[in-house]
């Protein structure tokens, strides 16, 4: 196993043209790496750099009404990083992006974002805490273009969110305990309208001081593609939301575990939408399989230590739960980017990067209100 450099802590807070800015500058290099990759993108599907403003321009009047703080600290980011609004909004919906200037191109070759999550309860823990933690899968390149983000709020809980230099969020908790992985999804029901992109939903998450309040953000907000979003709680309960992007369906924990990779799971959505993503991902029938037999065998007496185990299954590699870097059909060089595991109700998060060939953990901190610390052990 050779090391790989740890992903960067970026320190942030005050308002949001104040963090954005603080970002923008703490982050710039990786910032602009991580715009490059998706500009690039564009460039081989044919698109320039005025085609970058025409798509985010889809998405920027309705994210002034539904989170102009979002945008205000977006538009922080860009300047600390000395680029315009667009390429930051490029990061933050590059999903909904590249799949619009597929679609208008007729490209059909696809390029999901893999992954594979689980939950564990505190019933299943040896040491009585919620565990919650991913495999992002994605392009090898970003694991020289991501960072983990610390955001000290006065206005509502602070937030650890590990993303793409650039991101609002992607996967993290906050001081609230409050915790949120996604995975990519696809129905026959995306792109018929323009949602609100991903990592603002996921911010907003991140952003709650209430459960209740993350998990109505992730259901009801109208979305321009499928996703698939676990939501925990240190307190001790989780769900896992298979989004439609006009319809949500809830999927419990079943013997204290909730695992989740790339295909729909909810009978109730199968029943009314058409899964269309198992093409590009088959391996997804057997990695949360995988993951979730690990960890039955362990209920009771499970680890962050056996979380990082089954996480590290490489059953039917290179197409495993632990993905090595692989060349894709497309010419991309596709990884396990990142595994990341948090335990919000002891302030922590691990991440290796690139877990196919590094297993060296960095641990992030959080300091946890005292309160959401009293009710996870009076549980």
């Amino acid at each position: 196993m050779t090391a790989v450099a740890p992903f960067p802590l970026i320190d942030v807070s005050g308002t949001p043209t104040e963090r954005g800015k603080a970002y923008g500058e703490q982050a710039r290099g990786r910032i602009h790496a991580s715009v490059a990759l998706y500009a690039a993108q564009l460039d081989r599907f044919g698109f320039g750099p005025g085609d970058v403003d025409r798509f985010g321009g889809m998405f920027l009047p309705r994210l002034r009404q539904w989170a102009p703080d979002l945008v205000e600290e977006m538009e922080g980011i860009a300047a600390g990083a000395n680029l315009d609004l667009s390429s930051i909004l490029l990061v933050n919906a590059r999903t909904e992006i590249l799949q619009l200037a597929k679609r208008e191109k007729g490209i059909t070759d696809d390029e999901p974002d893999g992954c594979t999550g689980a939950v564990i309860l505190p019933e299943a823990t040896k040491a009585g805490r919620l565990i919650h933690g991913q495999n992002w899968d994605w392009r090898a390149e970003c694991a020289e273009t991501s960072i983990v983000l610390r955001v000290r709020r006065e206005d509502g809980p602070d937030l650890l969110t590990f993303t793409e230099a650039g991101g609002l969020a992607r996967s993290g908790f906050n001081s609230a305990g409050i915790g949120i992985t996604a995975n990519y999804l696809e129905s026959d029901r995306d792109y018929r309208d323009i949602g609100i992109p991903l990592p603002f939903i996921r911010r907003r998450v991140l952003e709650a001081r209430h459960f209740a309040h993350a998990i109505k953000v992730v259901a009801t907000t109208p979305k321009s593609c499928s996703n698939n979003m676990m939501l925990s709680t240190a307190e001790g309960f989780a769900v896992d939301i298979e989004c439609a992007p006009d319809e949500a369906f809830p999927i419990y924990p079943e013997n204290d575990l909730i695992v989740h990779a790339n295909h729909w799971q909810s009978p109730v959505a199968l029943s009314k939408l058409r899964e269309t993503g198992l093409s590009d991902v088959p391996d997804s029938l057997y990695r949360d399989y995988r993951v979730r037999r690990h960890l039955d065998t362990r209920h009771g007496d499970i680890t962050v230590d056996d979380l990082k185990q089954a996480l590290f299954d490489d059953f039917a590699a290179p197409f495993s739960v632990c993905r090595p870097a692989i060349r894709e059909g497309g010419g991309n060089l596709s990884a396990t980017v990142a595994m990341i595991i948090f335990e919000p109700a002891s302030g922590f998060m691990e991440i290796a990067p690139l877990p196919g060939e590094n297993r060296i953990f960095t641990r992030y901190e959080l300091a946890m209100d005292e309160a959401v610390l009293e009710k996870a052990e009076k549980r």
